[in-house]
């Protein structure tokens, strides 16, 4: 099951939405989880910050996808730390796609994180982003137009470049 650090979240509300979070963190594990990610949710949770981060634990499935569904929704910000291998996760770009959907409906603050990959490839899809895309449209092209269009759209977001890390 999806967790946060912090066992028992309660964030204040606005006139019509209840924040169980303030921020979903979104990432691709094997590129940034014992980096940059978890220095990160550290840092947000020592300032109290009450923050939803998948488990190593977590399984593939249905119910895994409604858990995150659920949690985007509840969460006031999301940061989506895009690295070299995010687009070839499918449930990364799924979960991009609700976060860009929930920054239309909700008004969700939303923060990219350029990990070690140039902006200009996420937006342009070229790159490790491009091959990303050809291997999902050979296996199933159903979502990719979908994901397409949710990288677009984050791009549009102000965010940070991050090329130098400094946990080597």
């Amino acid at each position: 099951m999806a967790s946060t650090s912090l066992p028992s979240c309660s964030t204040s509300a606005s006139s019509s939405q209840v924040w169980n979070y303030d921020v979903y963190l979104s990432f691709r594990g094997r590129d940034t989880r014992y980096t940059f990610v978890d220095h990160l949710h550290a840092a947000l949770r020592q300032r109290g910050i009450c923050t939803f981060i998948d488990t190593e634990s977590l399984t593939h499935g249905a119910h895994t996808a409604r858990s995150f569904s659920k949690a985007i929704s509840e969460s006031r910000i999301a940061v989506v730390v895009l690295s070299k291998n995010y687009a070839d996760s499918r449930r990364c770009l799924n979960q991009l796609a609700m976060i860009t959907h929930m920054k239309k409906e909700i008004d969700q603050i939303v923060i990219p994180i350029y990990y070690h990959v140039d902006p200009s490839d996420v937006q342009k899809q070229t790159g490790t982003y491009e091959e990303a895309f050809l291997k999902h449209e050979l296996i199933n092209s159903e979502n990719v137009e979908f994901w397409r269009k949710a990288l677009e759209e984050l791009n549009s977001h102000p965010g940070w470049v991050l090329n130098k890390d400094p946990y080597r």
